[in-house]
């Protein structure tokens, strides 16, 4: 279950609503988002395909699933949580 959104555009996005910025893989970012809500444990997201990874620098702490190859959902998914928190789709690179 997802907990929360770090920006109002993910969480209109996983709402339902068109953001323009995600239209070429909007199909995906909502599959990867449903995989997400589902979840109960980072390793449900461990499929070969989501490309789970434990972010450095300045987002340490926070995990990343690819939408595709310029595209991530980040989140963090605090201690005891029943699920993911901070939930973003980026271009960080």
């Amino acid at each position: 279950m997802i907990v929360g959104f770090r920006d109002k555009r993910t969480e209109a996005f996983y709402r339902g609503r068109r953001v323009a910025a995600f239209s070429g893989f909007a199909r995906t970012a909502s599959r990867k988002l449903d995989q997400l809500d589902a979840a109960t444990g980072l390793g449900d997201l461990a499929r070969p395909g989501n490309r789970l990874e434990a972010l450095r620098g300045r987002r340490r702490g926070q995990w990343s699933i690819r939408i595709n190859d310029q595209w991530r959902i980040c989140f963090v998914w605090p201690e005891g949580s029943p699920g993911p928190a901070d939930v973003e789709i980026v271009d960080y690179h």
